[in-house]
C-alpha cells in the first residue's frame, strides 16, 4: 500500500527478491475492504474465496531468512533519531513462531485446522466501521487523490482529518508521514518524522517515534488471538 506508487516501492521489492508478483495498492483499497490498519498484516482466504481469518498482524516467520540491506548507503553512522526508532521498534510485541506454526497448520489441514475460523467468528473479530471510520476513509481518499494530482498542501489537510477521525489506523498515519520530504534520498521513506531543526515545519501533530512512545510499543499491535 503506497500512494506514491511503484518507484517509491521499488527498492523494498527488489531487495526482497520475491518469487511472486508484487501488487501496489496506491489507493489503499485492499486496506479499506479487509480492515487493514497497520503493517505487516495478513488475511487468510481459502480456495473457495472465503475469509477464514480477518486482518491481523503477520510477523516475519522465523524460518524465513532475509539479508538485511543498509538503508544508509556507504555511511556507518546511523542518525540518532533512526537509532531511537529502531530501539522503540525492538519493544513491539509479536509472536512470529506461533503465527508461523498456525499458518502451516492451516496449509496442512485446511478447514479442519483449529486456526480456521467460522464465518461468524471472522465477523466478530473484524474491525467495526462506524460513521467516524467511514468519514475518515473519505478524507483519506481525498488526500490520496490530491497527492497524486500534485497538490501536496491540499492533501495534508485531509490526511490530518483522517488521522483525527480514525486514530487507531497507523496505515493512514504512516502513509502521510512517508510523503513528507524531510530527508534526502531513500531514507525519507522510513524516517516518518521531522528532522532535527525542522520541527516547526512538520505538518502533523504526531510522528512514528512520538506516537509509539506515547501509546507504548507493546500496544502497537492488537493482542494476537491465535
Amino acid at each position: 500500500m503506497d500512494t506514491a506508487g511503484g518507484e517509491a516501492c521499488r527498492f523494498a521489492i527488489e531487495s526482497a527478491s520475491p518469487q511472486h508478483p508484487s501488487l501496489i495498492d496506491v489507493h489503499h483499497r485492499m486496506a479499506e475492504l479487509f480492515g487493514v490498519i497497520n503493517i505487516p498484516n495478513s488475511v487468510w482466504i481459502d480456495e473457495a474465496g472465503m475469509i477464514v481469518r480477518p486482518a491481523e498482524v503477520a510477523p516475519v516467520p522465523p524460518s524465513f531468512k532475509v539479508e538485511r540491506t543498509n538503508l544508509f548507503g556507504d555511511t556507518t553512522e546511523v542518525p540518532d533519531r533512526m537509532l531511537a526508532i529502531m530501539g522503540e521498534a525492538a519493544h513491539i510485541e509479536t509472536n512470529p513462531a506461533a503465527y508461523e506454526a498456525a499458518l502451516f497448520d492451516w496449509v496442512r489441514y485446511g478447514s479442519s485446522s483449529e486456526y480456521a475460523l467460522s464465518p461468524d467468528e471472522v465477523i466478530a473479530r473484524s474491525q467495526p466501521r462506524d460513521p467516524s471510520t467511514s468519514k475518515g476513509q473519505a478524507h483519506f481518499e481525498l488526500a490520496t487523490h490530491l497527492e497524486q494530482a500534485g497538490n501536496h498542501a491540499g492533501a495534508i489537510e485531509h490526511f490530518r482529518a483522517a488521522h483525527e477521525l480514525v486514530p487507531d489506523n497507523f496505515a493512514y498515519r504512516r502513509q502521510a508521514w512517508s510523503l513528507e520530504p524531510t530527508v534526502d534520498g531513500l531514507m525519507g521513506r522510513f524516517w516518518q518524522g521531522p528532522v532535527e531543526g525542522a520541527e516547526e515545519v512538520w505538518p502533523y501533530d504526531g510522528d512514528w517515534l512520538t506516537d509509539v512512545k506515547a501509546m507504548g510499543a507493546a500496544s502497537y499491535y492488537p493482542p494476537n488471538q491465535l
